[in-house]
């Protein structure tokens, strides 16, 4: 399969995505009430802007693949598919994640558990850049947790342990 097809495909799939999601999925299984002050609080506001923004991905790809010239398939673009057990080892790893996430929720608390399930992953799948795996560790949870627990009022689960203000 060349680059050009695959974008043509996924771009095609992302806007019939997209156009079901603004037009059959949010309408009709998003509840929002009528009295939401703030549009951003909205519950069927994030919704639609994810519908939106995947389909000008969808458009993105399917202009690539029309007005490019990416018919070519260079070997040297594909991805190196680890044989033997090492993948069957690192999905258990990830179940075992997940597991200790369901474990740590009641007891450290949201933001915590994240960071850690975050540093978990990053250094599973050995990511690249080790130092940013850390510093998003900590300051996207954190960032989150003061977005919804101070700006949209909405109660983030505390641990046991370490209470954050």
């Amino acid at each position: 399969m060349t680059t050009k097809s695959l974008h043509l495909r996924i771009g095609i799939a992302a806007i019939l995505g997209a156009a079901f999601l603004a037009a059959v999925a949010i309408p009709n299984y998003v509840s929002s009430p009528s009295n939401v002050g703030n549009i951003i609080l909205s519950p069927v506001f994030w919704p639609y802007v994810l519908a939106g923004l995947t389909g000008i991905v969808g458009f993105g790809l399917v202009l690539t693949a029309v007005f490019s010239d990416l018919t070519v398939f260079d070997p040297r673009d594909e991805i190196a598919i680890p044989v033997g057990h090492a993948p069957w080892l690192r999905l258990a790893a990830l179940a075992v994640i997940m597991g200790l996430v369901m474990v740590g929720l009641p007891r450290l608390g949201m933001v915590w558990t994240c960071m850690l399930a975050f540093v978990a992953c990053a250094f599973l799948f050995r990511t690249r850049h080790p130092i940013a795996a850390l510093v998003c560790a900590v300051v996207v949870p954190l960032l989150l947790y003061a977005f919804f627990a101070h700006v949209a009022g909405v109660a983030i689960p505390q641990g046991n342990f370490v209470r954050l203000p």
